[in-house]
């Protein structure tokens, strides 16, 4: 059975910096994608950030945290990690890790099967 652990969130000041981690078991972690998603209350789920499992990854990102936020992977340690930098009060939400077999769009939380139990960010102004 899949399972996702994200852990790294907190409260930070806006410009502040934060490294959300996600240790994964149960499967092959470098054969699948890596994503990262936040809901903030009130709203949808939104994509963030996904890394591929190839050799030489590729990298997709949200306009809204472009350049502000990378997504890395250890595939030893079987974690993705989300480092963000710049922290804007818009930030705050639940962040969630996600894989799966995505076959579509890298951005679908559809896409993804399997789903953390999400870390709280919360950015203060």
């Amino acid at each position: 059975q899949v399972q996702l652990v994200e852990s790294g969130g907190g409260l930070v000041q806006a410009g502040g910096s934060l490294r959300l981690s996600c240790a994964a078991s149960g499967h092959t972690f470098s054969n699948y994608p890596m994503g990262w998603f936040r809901q903030a209350p009130g709203r949808e789920r939104e994509f963030v950030a996904a890394i591929s499992w190839r050799i030489g990854n590729t990298y997709y990102y949200a306009h809204s945290v472009k350049g502000r936020f990378t997504i890395s992977r250890d595939n030893a340690k079987n974690t993705v990690y989300l480092q963000m930098n710049s922290l804007k009060t818009d930030d705050t939400a639940v962040y969630y890790c996600a894989t799966g077999s995505v076959a579509g769009s890298w951005d679908l939380p559809d896409e993804y099967a399997y789903w953390g139990q999400g870390t709280q960010v919360t950015v203060s102004s």
